[in-house]
């Protein structure tokens, strides 16, 4: 399974932004530079204040036997708003240090969960019940919270009941009337964020964010940045490797999202994997005296999409109840891993009885909404980083091409996540695309590819490799997103050993299911 704390990895709100990349051909106009880092001041310190109790380890999954000789320290570090003018305005990154009282290394270990737009303090936390023994006496494990998100000057631009609402539309943009729908609500969201936050929100994206890491680095007194990064943890370690060549010590990318790929192809490819594990979902439901009354678990799937279009199915925790958008979204968070499968099958179940609380269950999950109502900021963080991110576009016409596609390609979620190609269309038009991730790093990166992910799909692994250059391909034949702590000991093997030796794995490793 994944790591508790980085449900992370999952894609939130707009599925798109999960895996959304830039084609590498240079800055478009109209769009900030990401080739020229700014100096990292090297007499940049930060100081950790303990606050431990602030945090429960029992909760986050820490064995009782570790809690004793684990402590948490946090603290704040100020960065430039605009690396372009270092002199101006700051916003504080949060960031907290887990510290085991074994370790005497000095070494620290930067980890990033994936998104964008999840909380790396949460998953520094939940790792400390995690990792091995060895890795956790070997590194202090260093979260923060990237710029945007969480307590680092977060970008909150809509509410919990208008989230309510994002989620819960199900508008088919194949007609006149769902893409209006679709079109107002990227609207509106674009709107609340650029109206509140002005010229400031350009500034939160990837390569500031990589940026902030070697403040981090530097603050941390690390020569060399060690990095742990899962899903678009990837894309931000492989901007910073691009950045920072000389500064890279040892750097896991887990998950890796493709670097050669244009947005909607990167898209569709995330669309086919989540059919395919779907697929693999339904075989072993099949094969479950628990799961088996289903029948076929496609038919039931698009039935209870159809039907609650037209009926939302009614939820015995609370009000709400529960449109396609809303079925789609359990489904696709159960996908995630393997583990969760089980509980998909039972929300299936229930679902046909008139019940939508296990679906309403996983969707909460996957979009990061609390037991009270409220939201994480993941959704709007996911938006601005992404867009930011990604150059402006596509036309209408591409994406009523596209949807043309998709509905055919991919039967169960392609009309339903064509919707969110409007999601950067009206966004501001100040945007920093990612450089292609050529890094001619000082050390060689260990990039890990699952051969069954579905949201981030091997090819990714094999092109991020070979356009790092210096850069070696670890494989596992499992199944769920990501490959470390996701149940394969070998995998775990080999990139604790990386981690704290240095030492690659034999060119060409595939680890068994």
């Amino acid at each position: 399974m994944l790591p508790r704390a980085a449900l992370a990895v999952l894609c939130v709100g707009l599925l798109a932004a999960c895996t959304a990349t830039v084609d590498g051909h240079g800055t478009a106009a109209g769009t900030r530079g990401a080739t020229a880092p700014a100096p990292s001041p090297g007499s940049t310190s930060v100081t950790f204040t303990d606050c431990t109790n602030l945090f429960s380890l029992g909760a986050a999954g820490v064995p009782e036997e570790r809690r004793s000789q684990i402590t948490i320290g946090c603290a704040r570090l100020a960065v430039p708003l605009d690396y372009a003018n270092e002199s101006g305005r700051t916003i504080d990154i949060e960031v907290v240090k887990v510290h085991d009282a074994r370790n005497r290394s000095g070494r620290a270990l930067l980890v990033n969960p994936g998104g964008p737009g999840a909380s790396g303090v949460s998953l520094a936390v939940g790792l400390a019940g995690e990792v091995s023994d060895q890795l956790l006496a070997g590194v202090d494990i260093v979260g923060f919270d990237p710029r945007g998100v969480g307590l680092s000057a977060p970008i909150t631009c809509v509410s919990n009941a208008e989230k309510d609402k994002l989620n819960s539309a199900s508008p088919d943009i194949r007609t006149a009337a769902g893409l209006a729908e679709a079109k107002a609500a990227a609207t509106q969201v674009a709107q609340a964020c650029s109206g509140k936050y002005g010229s400031a929100l350009q500034h939160f994206t990837t390569v500031d964010t990589a940026r902030d890491m070697d403040r981090i680095r530097a603050a941390l007194g690390q020569q060399r940045l060690s990095y742990l990064g899962f899903s678009y943890g990837t894309e931000l370690g492989a901007a910073y490797a691009h950045l920072f060549p000389d500064k890279v010590a040892a750097f896991v990318l887990d998950g890796a999202v493709d670097p050669l790929t244009d947005d909607i192809t990167s898209f569709g490819d995330q669309l086919k994997g989540f059919e395919d594990a779907f697929d693999q979902f339904a075989a072993d439901c099949r094969d479950r005296a628990s799961c088996r009354s289903l029948g076929d678990p496609r038919r039931v799937v698009q039935e209870l999409a159809a039907k609650a279009d037209a009926n939302p199915i009614p939820n015995s925790a609370d009000s709400r109840k529960a449109t396609s958008a809303i079925v789609l979204t359990g489904v696709i968070s159960a996908l995630y891993s393997s583990s969760q499968w089980p509980a998909l099958g039972s929300a299936l179940e229930a679902a046909l009885d008139g019940d939508s609380r296990g679906l309403f269950s996983l969707a909460d999950q996957y979009n990061e909404r609390n037991p009270d109502g409220s939201y994480t900021n993941i959704y709007d963080a996911n938006a601005a980083i992404s867009c930011n991110d990604s150059p402006p576009g596509p036309t209408d016409s591409t994406i009523r091409a596209t949807v043309q596609k998709w509905a055919k390609a991919y039967p169960l979620f392609g009309v339903w996540a064509a919707s969110s190609l409007f999601s950067c269309q009206q966004w501001q038009p100040n945007r920093t695309p990612l450089p292609k991730p050529t890094a001619p790093t000082s050390a060689k990166v260990l990039v890990i590819g699952n051969l069954h992910d579905p949201a981030t799909p091997y090819q990714g692994a094999k092109d991020l490799a070979q356009t790092m250059g210096n850069a070696e391909l670890l494989t596992w034949d499992g199944e769920g997103h990501t490959s470390y702590l996701n149940g394969s000991s070998c995998i775990d093997g080999y990139v604790d050993t990386y981690l704290l030796t240095a030492k690659l794995p034999p060119g060409g490793t595939t680890c068994p299911r």
